[in-house]
């Protein structure tokens, strides 16, 4: 077999097809999974959305909205029967040490704050990362943000910080209170 010869249109074919090859093998990868990784996020919305509100019976994550001023915010409305039991929020702020914190955090149907996850965060392991710790999440069960602004003791609030982790237990609350704030302007706005 005769070896080709190294010359720039040889080396501009070889590589072509080289890439052409590859691009395809990406594009077949993607089109099997990302119905697989999409289906898995739908999943993950659905148990953050039970974990934080109060139980229902419809369907939250198929009835989400957004606030006109935020559409990064996501809304799930939750209901038993026609009787709203509370709302999901899915937020993200950037005021984490780590970079964005999202947190899905829902509200009973009397604006108390019902429960929080952490659905994302780069904070540092040890410190910044016990926010996911259920202790320190349960400290803002009860809050009521139409009442009294969510803040840490530091601030004038009333949840209690990590120690050493200010920053990040700062983006929780930011997290939690954007969350009202996005809640109370689509609900003020009509959307639900």
């Amino acid at each position: 077999m005769k070896k080709l010869e190294s010359t720039l249109p040889n080396m501009f074919i070889v590589l072509t097809v080289i890439a052409l090859l590859s691009g395809s093998l990406l594009a077949l990868t993607y089109a099997r999974t990302a119905p697989i990784l999409e289906e898995q996020a739908r999943q993950r919305r659905i148990r953050a959305v039970a974990e934080v509100v109060p139980e229902f019976d419809n369907a939250p994550t198929e009835e989400s909205f957004s606030p006109e001023s935020d559409p990064g915010t996501e809304i799930f409305p939750a209901r038993r029967g026609e009787q709203s039991v509370g709302y999901a929020v899915r937020v993200r702020t950037d005021a984490a040490y780590g970079g964005t914190l999202e947190v899905m955090v829902g509200f009973d149907a009397d604006g108390a704050v019902s429960g929080l996850s952490i659905l994302s965060h780069q904070e540092t392991p040890g410190l910044g990362a016990k926010i996911t710790d259920s202790a320190f999440r349960r400290t803002f069960e009860g809050l009521r943000p139409a009442e009294e602004t969510v803040a840490v003791v530091q601030d004038g609030g009333t949840v209690d910080s990590i120690t050493a982790a200010t920053i990040s237990s700062r983006a929780v609350a930011d997290a939690v209170q954007r969350g009202w704030n996005a809640l109370e302007e689509a609900l003020d706005g009509g959307a639900q």
